[in-house]
């Protein structure tokens, strides 16, 4: 296997990463060695091209000579690591985050707008996760329909942040941020005001087409229609690797 090009000043290392002999830079996370290896390795947050949130947790892996597990997505490699990404304890862990997902909001995937086309529901396929073992909290979260093109459903929202920071880092709008803490935390727009009343956002939809579920969809899509365009998350990721 060629190795990586690498930048002026910065190293080459040598891993392993379910018992494949890898080399990467130094300056590359697991996850980005994993999926230019074509090792899968599930998450619900991280985005190639955006900066780094780690709040998900589903791509934590196992570090040889380590109790705890590290989140691939925020872990740097290093010479000679060891990393085990699929083992018995980790397919437990991740169905349990996928089950409280799945207990924390309403996700009824037969009459979502994104039903067929879901991370979520790809990952819990993925992962095995035919039914929810935890108590639903049943807490109802409003619809925002206000903006003209797009619309908001806090009901499948999963806090990945992913159109918070797209609108940041790529738009440079900032109209999405989180309010609230724990159970309570959501999305919102402009200090909480109804997303067609922001005088921030751009309409450029990037947030609608980064986002896993279907939360952020297109107004007037049906269950099954809401198809994501993600064409332009390899520019992103260009562009995030030549700053």
């Amino acid at each position: 296997m060629p190795l990586p090009a690498i930048q002026p000043n910065v190293r080459v290392v040598t891993l392993k990463i379910d018992d494949q002999d890898l080399s990467a830079r130094e300056d590359e996370t697991i996850i980005e060695v994993c999926r230019e290896n074509r090792i899968p390795i599930p998450s619900l947050c991280h985005l190639d091209g955006l900066s780094i949130w780690g709040g998900c947790r589903l791509c934590v892996v196992e570090m040889e000579g380590q109790s705890r597990l590290f989140a691939a997505c925020s872990t740097r490699v290093a010479e000679g690591m060891r990393v085990r990404t699929n083992s018995e304890r980790l397919q437990r862990y991740r169905r349990t985050i996928i089950e409280l997902l799945f207990a924390e909001r309403n996700h009824i995937c037969s009459v979502c707008v994104s039903n067929g086309h879901c991370e979520l529901q790809s990952l819990a396929q993925g992962c095995g996760v035919d039914h929810v073992s935890v108590p639903y909290r049943q807490a109802p979260y409003p619809v925002d329909s206000s903006h003209e093109m797009f619309r908001l459903d806090h009901n499948r929202c999963v806090l990945c942040t992913r159109c918070v920071r797209i609108c940041e880092e790529i738009e440079g709008a900032h109209t999405w941020d989180i309010m609230g803490r724990g159970s309570d935390c959501r999305v919102i727009t402009d200090l909480a005001l109804p997303w067609g009343e922001s005088e921030t956002c751009t309409s450029c939809g990037k947030c609608v087409q980064v986002c896993p579920t279907g939360a952020l969809v297109k107004q007037g899509t049906s269950a099954g229609e809401m198809v994501k365009d993600q064409q332009f998350l390899p520019i992103l990721a260009r562009r995030r690797h030549a700053r």
